[in-house]
């Protein structure tokens, strides 16, 4: 097994008020109605173990669960940092900061993510898993941030700025 790793980074100002984003961020069961390959979020308290559905990295398919422990700053921020139930051998896993504040227009929402995934592919295939799971991540933000300002009525001319 091979570990590849890969960060997304993030931010933009959304046209809504900070407590309305922060309700969706902090929401189990909206957040993989609007996250695409998201199955489910269990949450027991303060770990939540998302489930993601079936992708394919270069021939690999993989279907995956891994145990958040979520830290909540109330309407500012969100830590997470993987932490797997003890004795289980979560082979993707992801370290994260949401960050909320107040500026003209709307929220600052900064997001970073970084994901990793150990793979029964050599190491020598890192430019090429790393490449997949940065547009996959990148995508998966793009739609995101689209069903997002959905969710939140944000009018379109809004979006442009």
């Amino acid at each position: 097994m091979s570990r590849f790793t890969a960060t997304n980074k993030s931010e933009a100002v959304v046209p809504a008020e900070r407590s309305e984003i922060w309700a969706v961020l902090t929401d189990p069961v909206l957040l993989p109605k609007l996250t695409p390959l998201l199955r489910r979020i269990d949450a027991d308290g303060d770990l939540w173990t998302w489930h993601l559905v079936r992708i394919s990295v270069l021939g690999v398919g993989i279907s995956t669960a891994f145990t958040e422990r979520m830290k909540f700053d109330e309407g500012r921020r969100i830590d997470y940092t993987h932490e797997p139930p003890k004795g289980a051998n979560e082979r993707t896993g992801a370290e994260g900061i949401y960050k909320l504040s107040d500026v003209k227009g709307g929220t600052q929402l900064s997001i970073s993510l970084t994901l990793h995934v150990e793979l029964p592919l050599s190491k020598l295939a890192a430019p090429a898993v790393v490449r997949i799971m940065e547009g996959t991540m990148q995508r998966m933000g793009e739609r995101f941030s689209t069903n997002l300002l959905n969710h939140l009525g944000v009018q379109e001319s809004a979006r442009r700025g």
